[in-house]
């Protein structure tokens, strides 16, 4: 599979990123060992790149799934911790619990944030330089879905690599529309910022539409992987198959296909955490209850993780 190097970082990526947000608690909720196998078959098919994060709970079936290969893929996490201790904590867990004494990438993880986002968590980013400095992550990043965050994170010397949403339709993004997004992305890849994608089949709503998908990401300049959740093998062959140059005749039954969240309104309290979490304002308050705009669910699930009462369910 086609390696490229992402940004400055020295890092030689495939062009397919594992994602592992689906096959967590937060989406499929995979038994660990099953998620293992999954992510197992990607890597000996030759992906040495996986995106997790803090709060997607998938370091456990990572570390079973390294033990299955000779060669350690690059890997990327992140966190929403705003303070150095916060931060400090979650970089530490990521080691501990990976098995790991280095981290490739490590991401302030700001899906929402705005433009302050440098200023409110000075104390994560100063964290994530110290650990720089100590050889603990080799990478400092920031995911974002908002266009004038990925812009800004451009001018931004401590940054090392930007991980922006971006699709061809421009689902998902906050703050400018696709057209937009693709300026701020060479901007970003100009400044010798590595760059990777995320959503690019918008949470699984351009399944359908693959190839042009795909194609379309794979188009914009300088950008090194796509980051795509798989939860079974077929979907894994699949994608690897695409990335190698084999099209495949026909798409498999893929999972992402299925995807919908759903409010229990007998279970919701009302408490709208769920509204302040998600990344595309896809929740909304209806007589004191949350509902999930099916037209804007990018099927990330953060909101399962806040939901006090497990009142949101995948269906």
């Amino acid at each position: 599979m086609k390696k490229k190097l992402l940004g400055k970082t020295g890092l030689k990526v495939t062009e397919l990123c594992f994602g592992a947000l689906p096959m967590g608690p937060l989406q499929k909720n995979l038994p660990e060992e099953e998620a293992a196998e999954i992510l197992s078959i990607a890597l000996q098919g030759g992906v040495n790149f996986i995106d997790t994060a803090q709060g997607y709970k998938t370091y456990g079936p990572i570390r079973l799934a390294l033990k299955t290969i000779k060669e350690r893929p690059i890997i990327a996490s992140k966190s929403p911790a705003e303070t150095y201790g916060e931060m400090q904590q979650a970089v530490d867990q990521a080691l501990n619990n990976l098995e790991l004494d280095e981290l490739d990438i490590f991401h302030l993880h700001a899906a929402r944030a705005g433009e302050d986002v440098f200023t409110k968590r000075r104390g994560a980013l100063e964290c994530l330089l110290d650990n720089k400095r100590q050889g603990r992550i080799r990478a400092i990043g920031i995911s974002t879905h908002s266009v004038k965050v990925t812009a800004l994170a451009s001018t931004r010397e401590e940054i090392d690599v930007v991980f922006p949403i971006m699709n061809k339709q421009g689902l998902g993004l906050l703050e400018g529309n696709r057209e937009e997004m693709e300026r701020a992305i060479a901007q970003c890849v100009t400044k010798g910022k590595g760059v990777y994608l995320m959503k690019v089949l918008a949470g699984g709503s351009l399944v359908g539409d693959y190839d042009q998908a795909l194609d379309y990401a794979r188009s914009l300049p300088g950008c090194s992987s796509i980051a795509i959740g798989m939860v079974t093998r077929e979907e894994v062959e699949y994608n690897l198959a695409y990335f190698e140059g084999r099209r495949p005749e026909s798409l498999p039954s893929l999972e992402a296909m299925k995807k919908r969240f759903l409010v229990v309104k007998s279970l919701c309290a009302g408490c709208l955490k769920c509204v302040d979490v998600c990344p595309n304002h896809a929740i909304i308050s209806v007589e004191g209850k949350a509902l999930i705009q099916e037209e804007k669910c990018l099927t990330c699930g953060y909101c399962v993780g806040v939901c006090p009462q497990f009142a949101i369910r995948l269906v």
